[in-house]
């Protein structure tokens, strides 16, 4: 469907009294909300009215209060009665530790020297002239030396839960 000058002045005329795309898009029929934002956009319509309205009012009617629970004359509990200390609560020291941050020394490594067996770990921030990598012997086929593998590769979090006491009673139960 074509936009005619009579849609295009609907269009501004819903527009301005703060229909949103979705409303102008059903009553002009015919074109959809990407299409009454697309022809809005070209026609530099940027302020409106009024922000638009839900077509559903916000209205919810209040909960029905619960009826009181109905005590039994033979379960009569006494009330009880708050704990009161009779000495002040000591403060717990706060114990700040501070964070020191690992710098990690720069590597041996850069990418023109670096070799299949040699950790490929980057230190330092790639667009520095420091730039390197740790250039330590990898075994196992693996791209890190030893202790850049135990950062980089950490166990799931399902293997820490399966170790619990819940695997244990299961193991044993095979057996006995």
């Amino acid at each position: 469907m074509s936009w005619t000058d009579e849609r295009v002045e609907t269009l501004k005329k819903l527009w301005q009294e703060g229909h949103s795309a979705s409303q102008i898009a059903k009553q002009l029929g015919g074109v959809t909300r990407n299409a009454v934002i697309g022809k809005v956009h070209r026609l530099g319509l940027s302020g409106r009215a009024a922000p638009s309205q839900p077509t559903r009012p916000l209205y919810k009617p209040a909960r029905p209060s619960r009826p009181a629970a109905s005590a039994s004359p033979h379960a009569e509990r006494p009330a009880a009665q708050p704990i009161r200390r009779t000495e002040p609560a000591l403060a717990r020291p706060v114990i700040s530790a501070v964070v020191v941050p690992y710098v990690e020394s720069p590597g041996t490594a850069t990418v023109l020297t670096l070799g299949a067996k040699m950790c490929k770990w980057p230190i330092g921030d790639p667009s520095s002239v420091n730039f390197s990598f740790c250039g330590r012997r990898s075994d196992d086929g693996t791209p890190y030396c030893v202790e850049h593998a135990r950062v980089a590769y950490q166990p799931s979090q399902k293997a820490k839960k399966r170790d619990g006491g819940s695997d244990l009673s299961r193991n044993l139960r095979r057996y006995l």
